[in-house]
């Protein structure tokens, strides 16, 4: 499989490491009152979806970047790469 690095270009993903579910990013409010179950069901739970999912690729190998992947889970096909800070940043997770 090859991810197209948005920096480096195309790369083999053995340059990569799988992190999980790019919803690692919507890390919870650690003041709120149910901080403790926000946090319980971010570090556990996870969805095992078949087909489109978007996931965090640490570039080991590489830069050392972070990468949000858009891949079909079936077929491996991937739609998109972003790096993470970028999608933090449009998706207001920090300045």
């Amino acid at each position: 499989m090859i991810i197209n690095h948005p920096l480096l270009g195309p790369r083999d993903f053995s340059e990569f490491v799988y992190l999980g579910d790019a919803n690692l990013l919507n890390r919870p409010d650690w003041q709120a009152d149910d901080a403790l179950e926000q946090f319980i069901d971010y570090g556990h739970t996870r969805d095992n979806p078949a087909g489109l999912h978007r996931e965090l690729w640490y570039h080991e190998q590489g830069d050392r970047s972070w990468l949000v992947v858009t891949r079909n889970t079936v077929t491996h096909e991937i739609t998109s790469v972003e790096l993470a800070r970028d999608v933090a940043r449009t998706e207001e997770r920090f300045e």
